[in-house]
């Protein structure tokens, strides 16, 4: 029997305005250009699952600290029409690898060699992906 991560995601309010996909765009946008250290979660040094987790604790989701491969396995899969939609979750590299799409071209990711970043998924990572999962992130 496999037995499952259980994550809690619960969004809570933080102070101000906008929804929750709103709130982890500026989070992600105010980490962008840092650097890329194994294991970080910032705030000013991330991996992949630091930036990701960091993201979304900033923009009021709270969920356990975790590698991309647990995290993977622990979520729902992403349906067609989510899997462009800012927030998901894209694994890369049979799961060594996540970041948070953007929309149907771009997603947010720590990049081993240049930091955290806003990269398009084509032609490059678009062939490594190994899937999409989603987190409950209900208003």
């Amino acid at each position: 029997m496999r037995t499952w991560l259980l994550i809690w995601a619960l969004a809570l309010p933080l102070a101000g305005a906008g929804t929750v996909e709103e709130k982890l765009e500026a989070s992600i946008e105010q980490k962008l250009g840092r650097r890329y250290v194994w294991g970080a979660a910032g705030f000013k040094a991330y991996d992949c699952s630091g930036f990701v987790w960091r993201a979304f604790q900033d923009a009021g989701v709270l969920f356990k600290r975790t590698t991309a491969r647990k995290l993977y396995y622990s979520l729902r899969p992403a349906g067609p029409v989510e899997r462009s939609r800012l927030g998901t979750l894209v694994f890369f590299d049979q799961v060594h690898h996540v970041g948070i799409v953007r929309n149907r071209q771009e997603f947010y990711h720590a990049s081993s060699s240049q930091g955290t970043m806003r990269d398009h998924l084509a032609p490059y990572w678009v062939r490594l992906v190994s899937g999409y999962r989603k987190l409950n992130i209900d208003d």
